[in-house]
């Protein structure tokens, strides 16, 4: 194996139990950093899609955000095309300015930020003009406030890391690098503002599109959904529905709640368990589900 390649499996222990992932091995492709990302996904999503049949024609992302999944898809030339969506419009204007080719503009506007709090609450304060400027506002909020939180009544970093405060997720070149390598790719994004039940909808009977669906953790009155997102609504039992009658493949991750294995039982969908560290650095455990996950064993 090249000493750059990733392993597509996780580490394993002498008990067999899987690892969680050291995120710090994935590439980080997404401009986004907020609890609920999918870095931790990435080696078992390539597993899934070793394990295709044939190479599908296009990754169906109903509930993209920071979209490392559909990036890793794109980057590793796993898939040709991805359908990206998201119903929140500060999230939505990032993609939507980067599918539109703003991704230099954006990036001049990052490394020319002096960043200050008093010049970051100017900045997101201000009435947005553009689509662009509303996702400059959103990536600027994204990385200063506290979590990454974009929902209502986050605030700002306060420590930070080694003491640097507001600006200790503020990575001039670094987002500016990852804006220049999305440039090449947004040609291959298809991104849509729309509800994700509306998309997974309008490729329910394509048999060689396939999804990975990964909603918000409020299923069993689950509070983590709510806290974080601004669209936390959502009828899961339509959801798992609506995956029944896909005619391609879907891959989903979950809340381990026993509302959601009452659903996947009851729609006949296999399940497992994958280990993954949280934001405080806890090991818990997070549910897959699809179709057959015998390739997980």
């Amino acid at each position: 194996m090249n000493a750059t390649q990733l392993s597509l499996f996780p580490e394993i222990i002498p008990d067999k139990k899987p690892r969680p992932v050291n995120v710090a091995s994935v590439p980080q492709r997404s401009l986004f950093r907020y609890p609920g990302g999918k870095t931790w996904f990435v080696p078992t999503f390539r597993q899934w899609m070793r394990h295709q049949r044939v190479k599908p024609a296009v990754l169906i992302e109903p509930f993209a955000g920071g979209g490392i999944i559909s990036l890793t898809a794109l980057f590793d030339r796993l898939v040709e095309r991805v359908v990206m969506a998201e119903l929140d419009a500060d999230v939505a204007a990032v993609w939507q300015a980067i599918v539109d080719g703003q991704s230099h503009w954006l990036a001049e506007k990052i490394l020319h930020f002096a960043l200050t709090k008093e010049s970051v609450i100017d900045a997101i304060t201000k009435r947005p003009g553009s689509v662009r400027e509303k996702a400059f506002q959103t990536i600027l909020k994204n990385r200063t406030l506290h979590g990454g939180i974009l929902a209502a009544g986050a605030g700002f970093i306060k420590s930070g890391e080694n003491g640097r405060g507001i600006g200790s997720r503020w990575y001039p070149m670094t987002l500016a690098r990852r804006l220049g390598d999305l440039a090449i790719i947004a040609p291959q994004i298809d991104f849509r503002h729309d509800d994700a039940l509306n998309v997974i909808r309008a490729f329910s009977t394509e048999e060689s599109a396939i999804f990975f669906i990964d909603p918000p953790y409020t299923a069993g009155g689950k509070k983590a959904g709510r806290r974080l997102y601004k669209h936390c609504d959502l009828d899961h039992n339509e959801l798992f529905t609506l995956c029944a009658a896909l005619k391609g493949d879907f891959l989903m991750t979950y809340d381990n709640a026993s509302e959601v294995r009452d659903y996947a039982r009851s729609h006949n969908f296999a399940t497992r368990l994958i280990p993954m560290h949280n934001t405080h650095h806890a090991t818990m455990r997070e549910l897959v589900i699809g179709k057959d996950l015998a390739w997980m064993d």
